[in-house]
């Protein structure tokens, strides 16, 4: 890490609005961070994230902040892979390191849904990222929260060596903390038992949908894994205002996570009587994750 370096401090400020059946966007970004074009299917604008530096080096920040109108419908996600590069040990003045952070912030009133679905962060050898993650969630508003990372370029035989992924998320409902999930993963927990048990990648969904999930929804996530690899569970945080559900993966590979991720977001559509979720077209390999839907199949919701 050179000295003097300029350090990004990226800011992407989003609003969404349901406007003739439809949800539109207003708001902008700040260097690195770029907007793609919007789609919409049906009432759901569909939104990517660009960062055009080409990765986070320890003492760069970016924040994200989404807000969500009443009955509006909006799905973010990203253009490619973030990478974290590694920040231990490049610096004389500065050996342990310096963090790269990222910090989301999302406000869905009642009736919106949000869906961040951000494809896969890699945590180079000794990258260093602090993630901060705050959902506020009013009335029947609806969340939908997906992240899947990999430590280590393991293709190259690399692991996360002295780095580090630390993340909070915080979910509330109104003034009801519903989940504050604290993860801190390095090369020590990769190895742990009741860690990561030596694998590479690990995936969180969590949704929060304002309905009553029972053992059958939960049995149907189980099932969606199908033959896809890895270790994966769902479970249900019951409250009065809709309960969460909450799914895991551990194991090697980054589209297996997200294969039954997005079997589970179609399951979630299912149950609310919706039409299957359209995939974004940003993403890579999308017939190995679902078969495409037509956009005639999608009604204005």
């Amino acid at each position: 890490m050179a000295m003097g370096r300029q350090y990004w401090q990226g800011n992407a400020s989003l609003q969404f609005y349901r406007s003739g059946g439809r949800t539109i966007h207003q708001g902008g970004c700040t260097a690195p961070l770029k907007l793609s074009r919007a789609v919409t299917y049906g009432s759901t604008c569909e939104l990517s994230l660009l960062h055009t530096a080409g990765g986070l080096v320890g003492g760069d920040v970016l924040h994200v902040n989404c807000q969500l109108a009443p009955h509006s419908r909006a799905l973010l996600t990203s253009v490619a892979a973030q990478k974290i590069y590694g920040s231990v040990g490049r610096s004389r003045l500065q050996p342990e390191g310096v963090w790269a952070q990222q910090r989301l912030t999302f406000q869905v009133e009642d009736g919106a849904w949000l869906g961040w679905f951000p494809q896969e962060t890699v945590v180079f050898a000794n990258g260093l990222l602090q993630q901060e993650q705050r959902v506020e969630l009013k009335g029947s508003g609806a969340w939908l929260g997906v992240e899947v990372v990999r430590l280590g370029r393991t293709t190259a035989d690399e692991t996360i060596g002295r780095g580090c992924w630390r993340s909070r998320l915080e979910l509330w409902r109104g003034q009801r903390l519903l989940l504050g999930d604290p993860m801190a993963l390095n090369g020590a927990s990769r190895q742990r038992l009741h860690g990561l048990a030596g694998q590479p990648v690990v995936g969180m969904l969590n949704w929060a949908g304002g309905s009553q999930l029972d053992a059958a929804a939960l049995d149907a996530c189980r099932q969606a894994r199908g033959d896809l690899s890895g270790e994966m569970e769902a479970g249900v945080i019951h409250d009065d205002g809709g309960d969460l559900l909450c799914c895991r993966y551990r194991g090697d590979s980054t589209q297996a996570a997200r294969c039954w991720f997005v079997r589970i977001w179609t399951l979630i559509h299912q149950w609310r009587g919706e039409p299957p979720p359209v995939l974004p077209r940003v993403w890579p390999l999308q017939d190995a994750l679902l078969p495409p839907v037509p956009i005639q199949a999608w009604s204005a919701l």
